[in-house]
């Protein structure tokens, strides 16, 4: 009888988180994707090659505020003929459902660095 109520706690839990994750995403960053993870890299050199992109800079991932380097060496993203990088391959598809917003809080971390 505990085990089953147990199981039952444990499979509430996973479905509430589950649909917080999606109803909140900004709420719940989960950035570490496993699927997006693993194609990051890939991605990631398939970008770089074709692209005659200017390097932003940013130390901060625009996607959690993670400095970039704490879960692997980032991953890059351009946009606007601007390459920014971010924490995790996980971040590439929360940075393209609103690129105009995560650019400009990477631009402007830049902009408070050299100054």
């Amino acid at each position: 009888m505990n085990n089953v109520v147990i199981l039952m706690i444990v499979v509430a839990s996973l479905g509430l988180g589950m649909f917080l994750s999606q109803k909140f995403p900004q709420q719940f960053r989960s950035c570490c994707g496993l699927s997006a993870v693993r194609n990051a890299a890939a991605q990631t050199a398939v970008r770089n090659a074709t692209s005659q992109s200017v390097q932003v800079g940013n130390k901060i991932c625009p996607v959690t505020g993670n400095p970039i380097g704490v879960m692997g060496p980032g991953v890059q993203e351009e946009y606007k003929g601007k390459v920014y990088t971010l924490c995790c391959g996980g971040c590439i598809g929360i940075f393209e459902s609103d690129p105009e917003r995560y650019s400009k809080i990477a631009d402007d971390e830049v902009k408070g660095q050299t100054q």
